[in-house]
């Protein structure tokens, strides 16, 4: 098959997940047992390469089915698509799926439809960056700006950013480029750490796990807040000690409180100098933050991890409503709308620190952000990738940490691709883990109840 010919012949889709919950990893007031998943997917096509786009969206566990379901809803829409036309213009795939009349009821443009639309998108990306023997973040780098002005839609957002804002913006993100893309190769990007701060780990795992962070480079943690005050009060004292007074200490409430709790809490903590406040109200409630963000300055105030659209962060940014903008590479439509959300921040002069974490959107998000500092902000100023030492290990090309920085990846594709041996084993019910896992919870009931029915302790 040439490659001018070569078509899409198979969307195929994974239902994967990880049994964090176990171990507390991932809890915090609002989510208190994770099983950190993804909603899996891999475009197929008969090129001669045999190259292959990888795509997900991120779950907490039960609802996983629910957006697999959504994924396989695409797939009319993707299977039979030319090769070459997809990945030389992403942007009319992202269009068409987002314009379909009747899926587009499902949203408009949010939720579980708007996220699988987002992980078809990725997919299709991952496959243009292989194509074209380049990581991501240096497409997006190395492209016309003209060209990526195309992939945005501007519908909703023109209010705000004008299709002649974005090319100006791009224009003047290339002078220098070559020289931050240097340092970046050289340096990296600058990280932070979650891994300390889970609600449900006790003060000597966070002590233990603060301490390694700053050892390792982090200037910067995060604590979950918002279950109890006393215990959060008594975690931000442990954290402060473990770490010093000259390392961040970010919290994160995870949408737990109505605005005045917000406020109230977040003062509560003040002594103890947080840097954020993240997600302090529902993250559809505009108003309510910039309401939080007057009442607790200095303490910033940062959202976005699931803001739902590029139209919820232009309310965000018009209304004064935050100083971080958070970007989550699968939380909205792919690709083509993180580009306008990062081009919204640029244009309003607000710093992007993205959610991660979960599964793979460490892997997926620094492209993003690097691609911003190199051909768009020009600035790693005040602009963290959150990191969490979670699940890498069943990706291909997994996120690397050095001194508290992300390596920039070199691997071409927008690192999503996971081990056959990882689907195997942990796609829900049938993988080898969950089969062994339900075969050991079944022999353990049974002997409980033979322990029972024989009067004896099980």
């Amino acid at each position: 098959m040439t490659a001018s010919a070569a078509r899409v012949i198979a969307v195929d889709t994974y239902d994967i997940r990880f049994p964090t919950s176990r171990e507390l990893d991932g809890s915090d007031a609002m989510n208190p047992d994770p099983d950190y998943s993804a909603a899996y997917l891999v475009l197929r096509t008969d090129a001669a390469d045999g190259l292959e786009g990888h795509g997900f969206t991120f779950t907490i566990g039960r609802g996983n089915d629910v957006q697999v379901a959504a994924l396989d809803a695409l797939r009319p829409h993707v299977l039979g698509r030319p090769v070459a036309e997809l990945c030389a213009d992403p942007g009319s795939l992202s269009r068409d799926l987002i314009g379909d009349s009747q899926l587009r009821w499902l949203g408009p443009e949010k939720g579980v439809m708007h996220m699988a639309i987002g992980a078809v998108v990725n997919a299709v990306w991952d496959l243009a960056a292989k194509r074209a023997r380049k990581p991501l973040w240096r497409l997006l780098a190395d492209a016309e700006p003209d060209w990526l002005v195309s992939q945005i839609d501007f519908r909703y957002i023109a209010d705000a950013l004008t299709p002649e804002d974005a090319l100006d913006l791009l224009r003047r993100g290339r002078a220098g480029a070559a020289d931050r893309t240097t340092a970046l190769l050289e340096h990296g990007y600058p990280a932070y750490t979650t891994s300390p701060g889970w609600l449900g780990y006790s003060d000597e795992k966070l002590t233990r796990l603060a301490q390694d962070a700053v050892a390792t480079g982090f200037t910067q943690i995060k604590l979950k807040v918002g279950a109890d005050l006393a215990d959060d009060i008594r975690r931000m004292r442990t954290a402060r000690v473990a770490v010093g007074p000259d390392i961040r200490i970010a919290i994160d409430a995870n949408q737990r409180w109505n605005v005045g709790e917000a406020v109230e809490w977040t003062e509560a903590l003040a002594e103890f100098e947080p840097y954020w406040i993240e997600e302090p109200t529902s993250p559809d409630d505009i108003l309510g933050h910039a309401a939080v963000r007057r009442s607790v300055s200095p303490v910033k105030v940062a959202s976005g991890e699931h803001a739902q659209n590029r139209v919820v962060f232009k309310q965000l940014l018009q209304a004064g409503a935050i100083d971080i903008v958070q970007i989550d590479a699968a939380r909205v439509g792919g690709v083509n709308e993180n580009l306008a959300i990062l081009l919204l921040a640029a244009h309003h002069g607000v710093p992007v620190c993205p959610h991660a974490g979960g599964v793979g959107l460490c892997e997926l998000v620094q492209h993003l952000s690097m691609f911003d500092f190199v051909a768009l902000s020009g600035s790693t100023e005040n602009r963290v990738i959150e990191y969490v030492d979670h699940l890498h290990e069943h990706f291909r090309t997994p996120v690397e940490i050095r001194d508290g920085h992300y390596r920039a990846p070199l691997a071409a594709g927008f690192s999503a691709e996971m081990h056959p041996e990882s689907i195997e084993e942990y796609a829900y019910p049938d993988g080898t883990f969950w089969v062994a896992d339900l075969a050991a919870e079944r022999a353990a009931r049974r002997g409980t109840a033979l322990a029972a029915h024989e009067g004896t302790p099980a």
